[in-house]
């Protein structure tokens, strides 16, 4: 049974998906974590960069409702949460000028925040063409006339952007240089983000499935969707311990303790049996991604 939206306002909070938040701060959190690691954090960078997240997540949102609804994969017949157009209370026009907002929100931001970080006319324009990817990637995700998530190939766009760009970007900004120690923490988000993706894909399944939306949990059936569910799960607890080998920090193994979590919400999607049980799960393991990096980075502080 789809949960009701009474009202305008609720409409909107129901596009933006506040629970969708957590995850998107994440790879901003663990890249600043690190920074300051290493002795080059600065505020500035962190919360331009959080800011710029969550005006980008909020635009991948909106673009996610308005696509899914042009392409009908918001159909009557689907049984997740009911989305804003689809309940009749935004039009797509409405929702088309929100995207333009937060669009041009996200693209405001992170110019001042790539202005603070980089001196180097090179690197800002660099980075300046990786936002610009990161906003076509939220817009063009199920919107426009071929949204590269009905071909399956969101699991990559979220594996890059709110892994290994996500995080590498990050402690990038903050002191302008690289370091390899950072890459396993990069996959690891990007397994942990991937596999919220994955378990949206697993609820949506059927509905996705009649609007001709190939996502891998079509592709490759439920039972090995579940399967690959546990591999990104398990590929971000490998990653830690490979850090936690090469950086000689063993604290940092405390983001372990988020784990009971993270395997619970596993083993809830391999035994949920509809849509409505598997839907729960996106928000603990979008929450229990983000209490990870917090140890992690507790773990980083007290090594």
């Amino acid at each position: 049974m789809k949960n009701s939206i009474q009202s305008k306002k609720e409409a909107w909070l129901h596009a933006v998906r506040l629970r969708t938040l957590p995850l998107a701060l994440a790879s901003i959190f663990a890249g600043s974590f690190l920074a300051y690691w290493k002795e080059g954090f600065r505020w500035e960078i962190l919360l331009l960069a959080s800011l710029t997240t969550i005006f980008l997540q909020i635009l991948s949102n909106l673009s996610n409702d308005y696509g899914d609804t042009v392409h009908g994969a918001d159909s009557a017949e689907r049984q997740g949460p009911v989305r804003a157009v689809q309940s009749g209370l935004i039009s797509l026009q409405e929702m088309k000028r929100a995207m333009y907002i937060f669009g041009l929100l996200s693209l405001l931001s992170g110019l001042a925040l790539i202005y603070l970080a980089v001196q180097d006319w090179k690197l800002f324009l660099l980075f300046l063409g990786l936002g610009l990817a990161a906003i076509w990637a939220a817009i063009r995700y199920t919107s426009g006339s071929n949204p590269y998530g009905y071909s399956g190939l969101g699991d990559i766009s979220v594996f890059v952007f709110f892994g290994l760009l996500g995080v590498l970007g990050t402690y990038f900004l903050h002191n302008l240089s690289f370091d390899w120690l950072v890459v396993p923490i990069a996959i690891a988000l990007g397994g942990f983000s991937t596999a919220v993706l994955n378990i949206n894909n697993i609820r949506d399944i059927e509905s996705d499935k009649s609007a001709g939306k190939k996502s891998i949990p079509v592709r490759i059936g439920r039972s090995n969707a579940v399967i690959y569910n546990w591999g990104l799960i398990l590929l971000g607890y490998g990653c830690l311990l490979v850090f936690a080998g090469l950086a000689n920090n063993f604290y940092s193994l405390l983001a372990i303790l988020a784990s009971p979590i993270m395997l619970k919400v596993a083993l809830g999607v391999q035994k949920a049996k509809s849509s409505i049980e598997t839907d729960p799960y996106l928000k603990k393991m979008a929450i229990s991604t983000l209490l990870w990096v917090i140890l992690f980075g507790i773990g980083l502080l007290l090594g």
